[in-house]
C-alpha cells in the first residue's frame, strides 16, 4: 500500500518516469543487491532522460521542419556529392551558432540541399538550440498577414529571438521592395546574435541579382554572406537515386578538396573571393547553376 501511494504522489508531482523506474525496480528482485543511492539515482536518471526527450521533440515539433528526421548519421557522402566528412564534423559542436555565424547550402534541384539544412536543425535541436524553418514564399506570407493584422512587431521578435532561422528555397523568385526591407530588417535584428541556414538552387555570386533594389541587397548580402560557412552540393538528384534502385550515379568524382569563399558586394559578381584570415568554409569545385 506505500508502494501504491509514493507512486501516486510522483505522478501527482508529474514525475511519471521517475514513478515508471519505481515501479520496475520494485518488480525486479535483483534490484534489492543495489543501495539506496545507486537506485535514487536510477530513478532520477530516468526521470532527467524523459524530460530531455521531451524537450527535444518540442523543440523539433516547434521548428516545423520539413524533414524532422534528417541527422548526420544518415547524410550520403558518395564522392559524386563533393561533401567532406571533415567539413561536416568541423560543423557538428555547433560553436559557430554561438559565434552567431550563418550557413549557405547551394546546388542544383534533387540534391540534397534541404534535407542538408534540416539534419543541421535537428542536430540543433538535440543540443538545445531554437529552429525555425521556413520555406522563403512561406516567410512572405507570414510577413503578409502579419502586416494585415499589425503583428510585424511581433513576428520580427518571434525571428530575431529563434536561434537557427532556416530559409528554403531562397532566391526562387526576386524580392521585390517590400520584401528586401523586411529582409533587411530581419537580419539586422539578428546579425552578430542568431544563426540562419540558406538553401539555394542560386549561386551566392548571383544573389545581389535576386533584390530589385541594389543598395538594400548590399546591406543585406553584407549580414549574411562574410560570416558564413558553405556548403555547394554537387551530383545527380537525390530523387533520381531513390527512384531508380540500383541506378548508378554517371558523375562519380573524387571528394573535393577543401577551400575558403565569400562573397563581396559591390565587387565582382562571378568570382568568389576570401580576404585573409576569413573562416568561411566550403567544398569546392564548380557551383551548380540552377
Amino acid at each position: 500500500m506505500m508502494i501504491n501511494q509514493t507512486i501516486e504522489k510522483m505522478r501527482v508531482m508529474r514525475l511519471p518516469a521517475m514513478a515508471a523506474e519505481y515501479v520496475r525496480q520494485t518488480e525486479l528482485p535483483v534490484m534489492d543487491a543495489l543501495n539506496f543511492n545507486e537506485r535514487m539515482g536510477m530513478m532520477i536518471d530516468a526521470e532527467w532522460l524523459s524530460r530531455e526527450n521531451n524537450r527535444i521533440k518540442k523543440l523539433t515539433k516547434t521548428a516545423n521542419m520539413r524533414f524532422p528526421t534528417a541527422c548526420f548519421a544518415d547524410i550520403d557522402y558518395r564522392p559524386s556529392r563533393r561533401l567532406e566528412r571533415a567539413s561536416i564534423a568541423r560543423l557538428s559542436d555547433f560553436a559557430w551558432v554561438k559565434e552567431a555565424r550563418n550557413l549557405i547550402v547551394t546546388g542544383a534541384t534533387g540534391c540534397g540541399k534541404t534535407w542538408l539544412a534540416c539534419a543541421f536543425g535537428v542536430e540543433a535541436c538535440r543540443m538545445g538550440f531554437t529552429v525555425s524553418f521556413y520555406r522563403t514564399s512561406n516567410l512572405w506570407e507570414a510577413m503578409t498577414q502579419a502586416s494585415a493584422s499589425d503583428n510585424m512587431i511581433k513576428l520580427l521578435d518571434k525571428l530575431r529571438k529563434t536561434d537557427i532561422l532556416i530559409l528554403d528555397d531562397w532566391g526562387l523568385s526576386t524580392f521585390n521592395p517590400l520584401e528586401s526591407r523586411f529582409l533587411l530588417e530581419v537580419f539586422e535584428n539578428r546579425y552578430n546574435e542568431r544563426s540562419t541556414i540558406f538553401s539555394a538552387q542560386v549561386p551566392v555570386a548571383k544573389w545581389h541579382e535576386l533584390f530589385e533594389d541594389a543598395t538594400i541587397a548590399d546591406a543585406v548580402l553584407d549580414r549574411v554572406v562574410h560570416n558564413a560557412y558553405r556548403f555547394t552540393l554537387h551530383g545527380r538528384s537525390m530523387r533520381a537515386l531513390v527512384n531508380e534502385p540500383g541506378n548508378p550515379w554517371a558523375d562519380e568524382a573524387p571528394d573535393g578538396a577543401q577551400g575558403q569563399n565569400t562573397y563581396l558586394p559591390g565587387g565582382n559578381q562571378d568570382q568568389d573571393t576570401c580576404p585573409q584570415g576569413d573562416k568561411t568554409v566550403r567544398s569546392t569545385g564548380k557551383e551548380d547553376d540552377p
